[in-house]
């Protein structure tokens, strides 16, 4: 561990970090000694939520080797080019570089049957979820290729691994991140940048309101008792996946790039003892279920 944390004199970016899980994250990572640039659409969350984390960032009595982290905000809609380059800008500028971008930004997107639902809504749950993380990185990666390192934590869900029937642009935009970022890191490999996906489970957040208050007409009989259960029963604790963000933001997940990875069920924390073994795997990847696979003796070759 360095002087003042893991993630001493290192800058992040994290969107979608006014509340929730972003929020966590970002919190996650100003006590690890990171600087941290925080985007959101909502200006005045981000206020409140740079005064917390500000409150995190001052030095602990009697640690001199802790400096202030620091805060910066940024209102933003990453679904908007512009947006992001005025973000990325802002990073490199003001806090001196970036080597973490945590794409955490997302919407559920509308709920109900795929033909019956607005298409112009169908369509915005696409351009922030999916097109929002690939604008970052495309703003993000040259500064990382010319610094020869670089981390991309991006932000998956269930709809990346199951089918969520009418929540279909939610779950094709999740699936799609998911191979998006599977793709860019076979893209920068050994450049010094890693890509990796995290799952972070059932999460009580605005996002479970949401599920609630749309109704079982509107998502399903089935998926509304099982949010109902989630409610009652608390959920997962966003601290699992802010302790994997950390864990991927730091040193220690170097060369660990390419996976998904789920917060609540898989051992991450031993994976750095099993590099090897990883990189020339395709487990915590998305991939085809053959026959085979499920001891079917008549549907492969």
């Amino acid at each position: 561990m360095t002087a003042g944390g893991v993630l001493a004199g290192r800058q992040a970016i994290v969107t979608g970090a006014s509340q929730g899980l972003g929020l966590e994250i970002a919190r996650r990572f100003v006590q690890a000694g990171a600087d941290v640039l925080i985007c959101a659409r909502d200006g005045e969350a981000l206020q409140a939520a740079r005064a917390e984390l500000l409150a995190l960032a001052e030095s602990p009595a009697g640690d001199p080797t802790r400096p202030r982290s620091r805060v910066l905000v940024e209102r933003a809609d990453v679904s908007v080019p512009d947006d992001v380059t005025r973000v990325a800008t802002r990073a490199l500028d003001d806090l001196g570089g970036c080597h973490i971008l945590v794409n955490n930004a997302g919407i559920y997107g509308p709920k109900g049957c795929t033909e019956e639902v607005p298409w112009s809504d169908w369509l915005r749950a696409i351009e922030i979820n999916l097109n929002g993380s690939v604008l970052m990185c495309r703003a993000l990666v040259p500064h990382f290729k010319q610094q020869r390192y670089g981390k991309v934590i991006q932000l998956s869900g269930g709809g990346a691994t199951n089918p969520l029937p009418r929540l279909s642009a939610y779950a094709v935009s999740k699936a799609a991140v998911v191979r998006f970022a599977e793709s860019l890191a076979e893209e920068l490999r050994g450049s010094g940048i890693d890509v990796n996906s995290v799952a972070p489970g059932a999460l009580n957040t605005r996002m479970l309101d949401e599920l609630l208050e749309a109704g079982p007409q509107q998502v399903g009989e089935a998926f509304y008792t099982r949010a109902l259960q989630q409610r009652e029963q608390g959920g997962v604790p966003l601290a699992r996946a802010g302790e994997l963000a950390v864990f991927l933001a730091s040193a220690a997940s170097d060369g660990i790039t390419a996976k998904l990875i789920s917060a609540v069920w898989d051992d991450w924390a031993a994976w750095p003892d099993h590099r090897d073994e990883l990189d020339h795997s395709d487990a915590y990847t998305l991939r085809r279920i053959t026959g085979r696979d499920r001891g079917f003796d008549w549907g492969d070759r």
